[in-house]
């Protein structure tokens, strides 16, 4: 079970590269586009984040907190729903902007939340 956990784990980290990545580089450019990169890699976030959250329920070991995933699976859904979006058409800066933050707002409750 652990080798299971760790393995989605290391997905989800390379999800969170993937969409951070892209974020990062972009910022001193001057037109800022959502790259399929940041699509996967918000796809990625979600898929591994419900696995690693029914692992957690699962397990006996602690109950997990219903609240914080809850919360950081609505962050998740609204930045694969930007990326989507926003990768079809030529969307605003905002639509950028808000990936990038989100993105980092889903880091800090991850860490931050106990």
């Amino acid at each position: 079970m652990d080798a299971l956990r760790y393995a989605l784990l290391i997905g989800h980290f390379i999800g969170l590269a993937a969409i951070l990545g892209p974020f990062l580089e972009q910022l001193r450019s001057d037109t800022k586009r959502i790259s399929m990169t940041m699509v996967w890699g918000a796809r990625a976030q979600i898929l591994t984040g419900l696995a690693l959250a029914g692992l957690a329920f699962a397990s006996d070991d602690y109950e997990p907190d219903h609240v914080k995933i809850a919360v950081k699976f609505v962050v998740a859904l609204a930045i694969a729903g930007l990326a989507e979006v926003g990768r079809k058409k030529e969307a605003p800066q905002t639509f950028w902007l808000l990936i990038g933050l989100l993105t980092i707002v889903n880091i800090v409750v991850a860490v931050v939340w106990r």
